[in-house]
């Protein structure tokens, strides 16, 4: 099994999800209604897999297997299927360090759970670093075991979930569902 390494947060990351964010944008063009940098290395000072997590939204669902074609045919990534059966077929190049893709159409449940997510994690440091000890210890627990630490972190995401999808929190996107996104987001 391979370990589960957390590095420190690395100020190229931000860079290396924009390179990835115009190639794939050369390559789906207009299809694409946004690419999203997401999971640990999209918030500044985490710790994280080295691994650059990206959600590309397209247009419409129509177009998905088209995007798929496309995106195999360049033979840059490895192609799992929708192994979690939540509409998003994933992508991955690198194993210790890469690229993990997501692919989706609009309104995608567990992409906008991520988005909410992230930007709970930009926006309350705390959480952050409680988020980075948990990855830590859980990642010398596991031993190689990534269902457990995946597993580990449930309950803490669970519960960043819920405060995100509070009405009272002004960075609740709930209503991102209905809302255009740019083409492509920076990694803010």
């Amino acid at each position: 099994m391979r370990p589960v390494v957390i590095v420190d947060y690395d100020p190229s990351w931000p860079a290396q999800f924009a390179a990835e964010s115009d190639a794939l944008m050369a390559l789906l063009g207009d299809r694409v209604d946004a690419i999203h940098h997401i999971g640990s290395t999209a918030v500044p000072g985490l710790a994280a897999k080295p691994k650059i997590d990206m959600d590309t939204v397209l247009r419409d669902d129509g177009l998905v297997p088209e995007a798929i074609e496309r995106i195999r045919e360049t033979g840059n990534y490895d192609y799992h299927g929708d192994p979690y059966g939540d509409r998003r077929w994933t992508f991955t190049r690198g194993h210790a360090r890469g690229i993990r893709l997501y692919l989706c159409g609009p309104g995608n449940d567990a992409h906008l759970k991520r988005i909410l997510f992230r930007d709970w994690l930009r926006a309350h440091p705390d959480d952050a670093a409680a988020y980075e000890a948990l990855k830590r210890r859980l990642a010398m627990e596991a031993k190689g075991d990534w269902d457990f630490y995946t597993g580990g972190k449930a309950d803490f995401v669970a519960r960043i979930l819920e405060s995100a999808t509070a009405p009272d929190w002004p960075g609740n996107r709930v209503s991102i569902r209905s809302t255009r996104h740019p083409a492509k987001e920076t990694s803010r």
